[in-house]
């Protein structure tokens, strides 16, 4: 039986850098799907702290005129273009959040190629993507599951095995920050690898639901603002082999206090905004460690995320905050998120 297609898709658009207020849902014709393009039926997306500020216009990437947000997105293809050969009708796939980032390391070309940024994303009901902008969706996974792993699982991945010489290794000590997507990833790909955690917390609430997914120790970063010498008198004096900052220059500091010697910090994020005060360079040549930006990853470092979550479907699981919203309920999305009500990653459902 064959799948007779829509002819319009219901979407949002950012039509403005006023705030939320700027997103705009609409239905609008579906486009003719080209030559190398896959339809696919969108069943989840997720958010991430990017969306939140392209329509505030804070984002420092490309950005297109009344784009589609959204990066994060999985769901099932229903037509292929005339010259696809990776996919066919009926798979489950999930976007690749640089739909240019094949492999190897990001240059102007994957910088420009964000989905929900440069080029039109997933909060929509049906969306074509190039064949080579897609990846397969973990058997295990639902799609509202599978929708958190385009950004959050693939930058924790990245910034854990993204740095040739400097990959995570059994028994290493791995230091993660809050219960956002990437630093709840980077713990669970951690834990899986064999390696000890330490994460940060603002909540005492949060505690036990860090140790419960593995975390070795926890440290309430509000308590103790010294939290950097702490880690470090928890690894023995040794110091972090990896961090991951997603605070950005605001727990700089406390970060390379609790660095190793030839350690890894991976910068992802802002989101404790930017101080005056923040540390220089010459940190990072007194502790002899690496500061590295890193900007998700490739379809090759995504496809080797995705066969390690099926092959640990117990340890692997994404986390999925409790609330769950419609697509034409984006708005509210946005404004939970944005106040911080959540733990693990925010979703949409897409009918």
């Amino acid at each position: 039986m064959s799948f007779e297609l829509p002819k319009t898709v219901k979407q949002w658009n950012v039509t403005g850098t006023t705030g939320f207020d700027a997103l705009q849902f609409s239905e609008q014709p579906l486009p003719q799907l080209g030559d190398s393009e896959v339809l696919v039926k969108l069943q989840g997306a997720s958010l991430n702290y990017r969306d939140l500020i392209i329509p505030q216009g804070k984002y420092a990437f490309p950005t297109r005129e009344n784009v589609i947000p959204g990066s994060d997105g999985a769901g099932e293809v229903v037509a292929v273009g005339r010259q696809v050969t990776r996919f066919k009708p009926g798979d489950k796939v999930v976007t690749l959040f640089s739909q240019a980032h094949i492999g190897g390391p990001s240059n102007l070309e994957t910088l420009a190629s964000g989905l929900g940024g440069a080029l039109d994303g997933t909060l929509r009901n049906y969306g074509a993507f190039n064949e080579n902008g897609l990846v397969r969706l973990p058997s295990n996974l639902t799609p509202i599951e599978g929708s958190t792993l385009s950004c959050a699982g693939l930058t924790a991945w990245n910034s854990l095995y993204g740095l040739s010489g400097s990959q995570l290794l059994p028994g290493q000590w791995v230091l993660t920050q809050g219960t956002g997507g990437v630093s709840i990833f980077a713990l669970q790909f951690a834990k899986a690898a064999g390696a000890r955690v330490i994460a940060t917390t603002s909540s005492a609430d949060k505690v036990q639901f860090l140790k419960d997914l593995g975390a070795d120790h926890v440290i309430n970063y509000k308590e103790n603002p010294e939290w950097g010498v702490e880690a470090k008198r928890l690894t023995g004096g040794v110091g972090a082999n990896h961090i991951v900052e997603v605070a950005g220059p605001a727990s700089m500091k406390q970060s390379l206090e609790a660095i190793a010697v030839s350690g890894v910090i991976t910068i992802i994020g802002f989101v404790g905004g930017f101080t005056e005060d923040q540390p220089g360079f010459i940190e990072c040549l007194l502790r002899g460690c690496i500061a590295r930006g890193t900007l998700v990853g490739s379809r090759t470092q995504m496809e080797e995320m995705c066969l390690a979550i099926e092959a640990n479907p117990d340890k692997l699981r994404p986390v999925v905050d409790k609330k769950v919203f419609k697509l034409e309920q984006l708005k509210e999305a946005y404004e939970y998120q944005w106040a911080g009500k959540h733990v693990g990653k925010v979703c949409i459902e897409i009918e």
